[in-house]
């Protein structure tokens, strides 16, 4: 039976008291982050962190004598797991923003990604381990419509000018917050229902005659 060498570590926070005179309280955490006189330290043992695994070596009385095992991701420190799943996870959201303020649905390979990062998290929150690969991306959906605040100005713009029941109305009176206000508003009671229903059975009917013209290219 093999023999493994393992370290296993925990966080020890060291604290101190200080009192720092500054004339305003952002001056005043400056001052005790900088300094260096660390006489009055004190162990804080009821908030260790969790055990977790630093080192494997094979073989026994091993450590730092060869080459380590690389860490099963479950054993790492759950805290550093998380602080770098967030930095995935902020990635992936400015990859979204991005494809938002550019008016276009999210790449398949974002989808995929944030499949894995989805599975990721969940392992993470379990203890275990990284899924070794991406997750089946969910099938992707397609914006059949888009509601944009400055297109709602341009058709104020257009009402105004042939409808006189709102003489002394005029398109800089109507403000950004009625406008979106009014756009929060169709979005969540306009029912859009038939147009989608007649947007997927066209798209259906269009898959089924590229199929027809796959196996009958006569």
């Amino acid at each position: 039976m093999p023999a493994f060498t393992i370290e296993t570590t925990y966080t020890l926070p060291i604290f101190r008291h200080g009192t720092y005179v500054a004339d305003t309280l952002e001056a005043a955490c400056k001052a005790a982050l900088g300094d260096d006189n660390w006489e009055s330290a004190k162990k804080d043992y009821n908030s260790s962190g969790e055990i977790h695994v630093t080192g494997i070596w094979e073989g026994e009385n091993t450590a730092y004598a060869g080459s380590p095992i690389s860490i099963p991701s479950q054993f790492d420190e759950g805290v550093q797991r998380r602080a770098h799943h967030f930095e995935i996870l902020l990635g992936l959201l400015k990859m979204l923003v991005h494809d938002v303020q550019a008016a276009r649905p999210p790449s398949v390979d974002w989808l995929a990604k944030s499949a894995w990062a989805i599975a990721r998290g969940e392992a993470i929150l379990g203890y275990a381990p990284d899924p070794t690969e991406p997750a089946d991306p969910p099938n992707p959906s397609y914006v059949l419509a888009r509601l944009q605040e400055e297109r709602v100005r341009s058709a104020i713009l257009a009402v105004l000018e042939v409808d006189r029941d709102f003489e002394g109305i005029s398109p800089e009176s109507v403000s950004d917050k009625e406008i979106r206000s009014a756009c929060e508003s169709i979005v969540t009671t306009m029912d859009l229902s038939d147009a989608v229903s007649n947007a997927e059975f066209h798209a259906a009917m269009a898959a089924i005659r590229a199929a027809h013209r796959r196996f009958h290219p006569d």
